[in-house]
Formats: structure tokens, C-alpha cells, sequence
């Protein structure tokens, strides 16, 4: 089973290691690492990440994302930048075409309008929160950002010199639950499987926002509403798999055609990181 590590100074700190694989086999221990942002580690007062010899961080999130928040590496640690919604334009804004960009960036629009629940409800209610939802994610493998970040994200792997690898964007949930799921059914995980990893990360994730939503509330909003761009559900992995079966016909077309991911770096990543 994976661990959900008692880091201190970073959220939502988990070890995908001993995630079931086919063939009686499982992912191994200590490789592969997904947690919140990293603006708030201190690797002096947490020996949990300091003992996990973290050689990469591959960081998903945006510009505006790591300038107001940059990481704290790692003793040791290089970085990797791979912005998965590079040049996309937040709906809570007043754009409805383009996707929102999930965790820092819609948070921080929600926040803005946390005493006038009426613009909320006008840009997100309804249903539509929901349905950017959906939409962000079948933008993560649909769009190009998204695609450069996570070829990125999986050549990085690939590399001989990788070590521990642990990626991230805000809270953990969105576009590190798309690259969470990649991996595992690449590794030989069903989706069943990579779907109880997605939805596992729903209590740390409401650890973080939950005083978001509460806040909400209390001024008259619908926390519904900030539930559905906040919190983790399973119709929004759904809605990336689907994307992802249409375009590609699964997981391998995926990587391969969408990502540009050799085979040969593919059989690097699966025996490195299966047990």
C-alpha cells in the first residue's frame, strides 16, 4: 500500500511505493514521491524528507504559482520546471473558454470574492464549476503545455541519474493526480487502482482548503461550489481517462504518441520503479 509520510513543513506527502501492479508485482519504495508545494520546507526541522534522499523535484505548477510561492529544495535536490497549464487564463476572471488553472491560481480567485458569494455563483455556479473541472482535465492530455510538462515529467524519470523523484503542484490533487495516475498505469497498475490513489489524497487535500471553504460559508457562499474547484472527485480523473481512451486507445498510445516517449525510455522507468 502507498504511505502517506508524516512530513511536518510539506502537505500531502505520499510514497506511491506498494501500489499493486499486474503480475504479482508492486511499485517500489522510496522512487516515487507526490506531495503539495515545497515553499514552506524546512529540511532541519523534518527529518521525514530529509531521510527520503530526494535527488529531483519536478515542480507542475505555473509562473505566477512559483514566484509567489518558489520551492524549498531538498538538501541536495535540482529542479525541474514542467508547467503543465502554462499560458491558461483562469475562468473565475472572466474567461469561460479556456480551462482553469487548478490549485494555487483558482483558490487565490476565490479567496478575492470570498465576501461577494453573488460572483461566485455567477461564474462557478450552476454546474459550471464542475465543468471546468472536467475540462481542465481533459486539457491535461489534450493540451500542448500539458503534454510538453508531462514528457518532461516521465524523461526526467527515465534518467539514468534520476533517484528519488518527487513532483508537485499546489495542493497535490489536480495536476499531480493526472501525472500520478499516468505513472501507475504505465507501471502496470488497472485503473481501479490508480483511481484509489487519486481519491486517497482527499483528506489532506481538505486539510489545506478546508478553512477555504469554511470562510466561504460563513459570508453566505455556497461551499459546494468551492468544494467542486477544491476538493477531489472522481468524475474529473474520469473525465481525463476518457480523453485519454478517445484520442490515444489508453495509457500506451498516451505516452507514446501524445508524450513523444521512447519505448526504450519506458522499460528504463518500469525497471527502475517496480519491485
Amino acid at each position: 500500500m502507498p504511505q502517506q509520510l508524516d512530513a511536518s513543513t510539506i502537505s500531502n506527502l505520499r510514497d506511491l511505493g506498494g501500489i499493486a501492479l499486474v503480475g504479482n508485482s508492486a511499485v517500489r519504495p522510496g522512487l516515487l514521491l507526490r506531495s503539495g508545494q515545497l515553499d514552506g520546507l524546512d529540511p532541519a526541522a523534518d527529518p521525514t524528507v530529509a531521510a527520503l534522499g530526494i535527488h529531483t523535484v519536478v515542480d507542475l505548477r505555473t509562473d505566477n504559482e512559483r514566484r509567489e510561492r518558489p520551492d524549498r529544495l531538498p538538501d541536495g535536490a535540482r529542479l525541474i520546471v514542467a508547467d503543465v497549464m502554462a499560458g491558461r487564463v483562469s475562468p473565475a476572471g472572466g474567461s469561460h473558454r479556456s480551462p482553469a488553472v487548478p490549485g494555487r491560481e483558482v483558490p487565490a480567485r476565490l479567496e478575492d470574492v470570498l465576501g461577494n458569494p453573488a460572483a461566485v455563483e455567477k461564474y462557478l455556479g450552476g454546474g459550471k464549476a464542475e465543468k471546468l473541472m472536467c475540462d481542465t482535465y481533459r486539457a491535461f492530455v489534450a493540451s500542448e503545455s500539458a503534454c510538453q510538462a508531462y514528457r518532461l515529467l516521465l524523461t526526467t524519470l527515465a534518467e539514468p541519474d534520476c533517484g528519488p523523484l518527487l513532483f508537485h503542484c499546489t495542493a497535490g490533487k489536480d495536476r499531480t493526480g493526472w501525472a500520478t495516475t499516468v505513472i501507475l498505469l504505465l507501471l502496470g497498475a488497472d485503473e481501479a487502482a490508480a483511481e484509489r490513489e487519486y481519491l486517497e489524497v482527499a483528506p489532506a487535500v481538505r486539510a489545506v482548503y478546508g478553512p477555504v471553504i469554511d470562510r466561504f460559508a460563513a459570508v453566505g457562499g455556497d461551499p459546494m461550489i468551492a468544494d467542486a474547484i477544491l476538493g477531489v472527485r472522481p468524475a474529473y480523473l474520469a473525465a481525463a481517462l476518457e480523453e485519454m481512451h478517445r484520442t490515444y486507445d489508453g495509457v500506451t498510445g498516451y505516452v507514446r504518441d501524445g508524450l513523444g516517449i521512447p519505448d526504450a525510455a519506458v522499460d528504463r522507468i518500469r525497471a527502475r520503479c517496480i519491485a
